[in-house]
């Protein structure tokens, strides 16, 4: 029973001193990559919440709040319009850091990306809505970082 204690203990200084200094951490470097970067947003047609446009920058709620999220990190925006299915298929192969479209915590694509705490609430039939944005999975930094600035410009989880 020492040996094995020994051993437990052995193992678990060896899984701490392997351990990265940065948590969260992004595997991808996402949000590292998106600082003084570029960001790269997918936008699904979703009014009022997202307004695409031929010929403009999209307009509406959220990306209203990427936009200043992105001055938080000094980035600039890269949009890619497209469906929901197209956008998050985009996110997994990491061509995109975050998608938005009126998306909410009921979102078919909930295994396909990591949604941030609700940023506000809508009742439609009853029933709350709540809205939420998607990062690409285990990009944790960039989640903690986009949850802490919709928590600061008033989000209630």
């Amino acid at each position: 029973m020492r040996r094995f204690l020994s051993l437990a203990a052995v193992a678990c200084l060896a899984l701490l001193t392997g351990c990265s200094s940065t948590f969260p951490a992004d595997p991808e470097g996402t949000l590292e990559r998106a600082t003084n970067g570029t960001l790269r947003v997918g936008v699904s047609d979703s009014p009022p919440w997202v307004e695409t446009f031929d010929d403009a920058s999209p307009a509406g709620t959220e990306p209203k709040l990427v936009q200043k999220f992105a001055e938080r990190i000094d980035a600039e925006i890269e949009w890619t319009e497209n469906g929901e299915e197209q956008l998050f298929k985009a996110l997994e192969r990491c061509e995109l850091d975050i998608v938005i479209g009126g998306l909410t915590d009921e979102t078919p694509w909930i295994d396909f990306g990591a949604l941030t705490v609700p940023y506000a609430e809508q009742e439609r039939d009853g029933t709350a809505e709540k809205h939420v944005m998607a990062v690409r999975m285990g990009e944790n930094a960039l989640l903690v970082a986009l949850e802490e600035f919709l928590l600061a410009e008033g989000a209630t989880p």
